[in-house]
């Protein structure tokens, strides 16, 4: 029999909820709290800080085109993703403790460099000095931050036992978005009190707080994670199955060999030779790589066409997510320059964080009763409809309100989502569906960042060259492209809505009769 929610009964279900994650902050061992240190300064503040202002840092700083800066993140965003492939195994072999020293420590030097590019009055634009050194100072941050999140999670599942695990980790997702939130308030105070030392516009002192802020926070973190509280705090056993090892052991050489050679070779046609067909090789081998890697695993996540059609689809509306950094700063900064709202966008560009914090709960609440694929849908087009607010206009109150409502298409969907992918997981595999279910994410980092410059360029100039602005536009077409998610899912739910929702239902229903013969 289904329970009907009231609203107010969602709210207390709410506030119990926040009020055990912040006791649970209290009540959590020592070795736990260093993570959570480290998880609301470097993963939330510093990293939410530094892609908010960073597009304005390329563009007026370091004198590129709104279409290189956006090039730029995709290759900072999409590198954090992609590093973890790569990296987010250094935990197991080395420790939590080293893996996160030397993850903060790389972030810091990263910082160092970055701060250095605006200080040293180098010259600018594409190919200069500070643009190399621009780039040094994100790839040291991409390989920090790719060794990083991994560690962050096999640390909770280390320092927490089976009744503290859910606490645990909702505190990594929630003390993250706080931090986030946390950036909004500390950079436009930085930034305006640098102006005058650090022109043009004071991005550069905001990177040397974060610079500050990233070694105060590891010495604080390496106080707090010393040998005898990591044992101390230790209640997992850390245990791999010999399914496990063998996969770590069977690394995709020839995979990774033919995806670093596409990129090389494209990066090359682009920049050397201007061709029109530079990202071909990037295609071609990028295909033959995932040929090469999926041949040895038969039962890869990626043979189940209906779960692969599944995530895919999703990229569309995921392209909002990219455009909270690729896109509103910039929008919120040229679009209201001169306003309170203009002259303190990183606030207003980190709303979304701290308003996910207090939803997700809520929202879980009132919808959990929802079939999960129903909500998939409802909650991807509460999510891509209120672009459409901002396709009226640039006023206060329609951007206000697209970013509260698209936040709860967020809420509605997103945490469902990743549940929805552990839950139809076959019996041993569900790191492995996880991890696949990331990867979309990967790529709308990266295919959002090649294109986000060019419509900035056309459709929302800088104020300062003169040049009409027609934000509306921009806008409509990013809420068609965001529609494209739910219509689909429309469309396909006779073909994989039913099954899905069995295959999970099935396992949670099986997890359940697991834990009644337990009891």
């Amino acid at each position: 029999m289904s329970e009907n929610v009231t609203l107010g009964a969602a709210l207390q279900r709410t506030w119990a909820e926040t009020k055990e994650t912040f006791g649970g902050v209290i009540k959590a061992p020592r070795a736990l709290w260093g993570l959570n240190v480290a998880d609301v300064f470097v993963q939330g503040l510093v990293y939410f800080g530094l892609l908010t202002v960073l597009g304005k840092y390329l563009s007026e700083n370091v004198g590129l085109t709104d279409l290189h800066a956006g090039w730029i993140y995709s290759f900072l965003t999409g590198g954090f993703t992609f590093s973890m492939l790569f990296l987010g195994g250094a935990c197991d072999k080395i420790g939590v403790r080293k893996a996160i020293a030397i993850s903060m420590l790389l972030i810091a030097i990263g910082f160092v460099i970055l701060s250095m590019a605006g200080s040293m009055h180098l010259t600018g634009g594409l190919y200069s000095p500070m643009f190399y050194l621009v780039l040094i100072a994100i790839f040291v941050m991409v390989i920090g931050n790719g060794m990083l999140q991994p560690t962050m999670y096999a640390g909770v599942k280390q320092f927490t036992n089976e009744k503290t695990a859910a606490v645990g980790y909702a505190m990594i997702y929630g003390l993250m978005n706080l931090g986030g939130f946390l950036a909004g308030l500390i950079s436009p105070f930085a930034r305006h009190h640098s102006e005058k030392i650090l022109p043009p516009n004071g991005i550069t002192g905001v990177f040397w707080v974060y610079t500050a802020m990233s070694f105060v926070v590891l010495v604080i973190v390496m106080a707090i994670l010393t040998k005898k509280t990591i044992v101390k705090g230790t209640l997992t056993q850390i245990d791999q199955t010999k399914e496990e090892e063998a996969a770590n052991k069977n690394v995709p050489i020839l995979s990774t060999v033919l995806f670093g050679f596409a990129a090389i070779t494209s990066l090359v046609l682009r920049f050397k030779t201007q061709n029109d067909l530079w990202y071909a090789p990037l295609v071609i081998f990028g295909v033959a790589a995932i040929w090469d890697y999926l041949k040895k695993r038969p039962d890869h996540p990626f043979r189940d066409s209906k779960f692969t059609f599944f995530i895919f689809i999703l990229i569309p509306v995921q392209t909002l997510f990219a455009h909270q950094w690729l896109t509103v700063p910039y929008y919120i900064d040229r679009a209201f320059a001169g306003t309170t709202i203009g002259n303190n966008f990183e606030f207003f560009s980190n709303i979304n964080p701290v308003l996910i914090f207090f939803l997700c709960p809520m929202v879980a609440v009132l919808t959990s009763r929802v079939n999960v694929y129903t909500m998939m849908i409802i909650g991807t087009f509460v999510m891509a409809v209120p672009t459409f607010f901002l396709a009226i206009g640039p006023t206060p109150v329609l951007l206000i309100a697209y970013i509260i409502a698209m936040t709860v298409g967020e809420a509605m969907w997103q945490p469902r989502f990743l549940q929805f992918a552990a839950e139809i997981a076959p019996k041993g595999k569900t790191g492995v569906y996880m991890g696949v279910a990331q990867f979309p994410w990967f790529l709308t980092k990266v295919i959002t960042g090649l294109y986000s410059g060019w419509f900035l360029a056309k459709y929302c100039p800088k104020p300062e060259l003169g040049l009409p602005m027609d934000t509306q536009t921009m806008w409509f077409i990013y809420g068609l492209i965001a529609l494209i998610s739910p219509i689909a899912l429309i469309f396909v739910k006779g073909w994989i809505g039913k099954d899905m929702h069995e295959r999970a239902t099935a396992s949670a229903s099986s997890r359940e009769a697991c834990a009644e013969s337990v009891n």
